[in-house]
């Protein structure tokens, strides 16, 4: 009995039923690995490398599916010699429509808890290697009007004034807001610098009259702090 074909192997060798395009045409999308979604998209291999098996080492390169999905094209082209522009900005691009259209789900409800806003804001915000800050404008039914993002900062500090902050409140006329921002360690624990931006944050939104309703912090899961984000609103430290 023949082994079945690897990856190693030329694509040309494999059944036609069994390329990507055609079994996704025959047998629906789902029936196709990660590796096989990605090869549609890189379309061609490189001298020794099927494309199957370059989508195989693109997501092993990149640790996982998510983190290639949260990189940017000079990123991924970085991961593999050989790989040209052209191939890594139809991966980040096909990667932001998937995200966005996840978000756009997300954003036809109402932001009630924090773990709506971590389930919006995840995928844009786990993999970042530096602090990010991001305002959620709502209106006065807590549905989502957009996310702006406000300020960037170092691996451990996040630089931000609250004129960053409300500017856009007032420019799109929001009628509430949540903050949120990413450790790029993982760990959701706040820092002192955290506690006094958020104190900072709500004295100002008290004077301006924009209810802040919380501030989540987005990270991954750990044995002190076993959800992936941190509410302040939640451990009752917005009051």
């Amino acid at each position: 009995m023949e082994p079945a074909p690897t990856l190693t192997c030329r694509l040309s060798d494999l059944p036609a039923e069994e390329l990507p395009r055609e079994k996704l045409l025959t047998a629906g999308r789902a029936a196709l690995s990660d590796e096989e979604l990605l090869a549609l998209f890189l379309r061609t291999g490189l001298p020794g490398c099927n494309v199957l098996e370059l989508a195989t080492r693109l997501k092993r390169a990149a640790g996982s599916l998510a983190a290639l999905g949260s990189m940017e094209a000079a990123d991924i082209a970085r991961l593999h010699k050989g790989v040209g522009r052209a191939k890594a900005a139809t991966l980040a691009a096909v990667f932001e429509l998937g995200q966005r259209a996840a978000r756009e789900q997300v954003e036809r409800r109402a932001i009630r808890t924090a773990e709506d806003v971590y389930n919006l804001l995840v995928g844009e915000l786990r993999y970042e290697t530096q602090e990010v800050m991001i305002v959620l404008l709502l209106d006065t039914k807590r549905m989502l009007m957009r996310c702006e993002r406000v300020a960037a900062g170092t691996l451990s500090r996040l630089l931000v004034h609250p004129r960053n902050i409300f500017a856009p409140v007032f420019q799109n006329h929001a009628a509430k807001i949540i903050i949120a921002h990413n450790h790029p360690s993982g760990d959701v624990s706040p820092s002192a610098q955290d506690d006094e931006l958020t104190r900072t944050l709500k004295q100002a939104a008290d004077v301006l009259c924009i209810p802040l309703l919380d501030h989540v912090i987005i990270g991954a899961p750990t044995a002190s702090q076993p959800r992936p984000y941190y509410s302040y609103a939640e451990h009752k430290k917005l009051t």
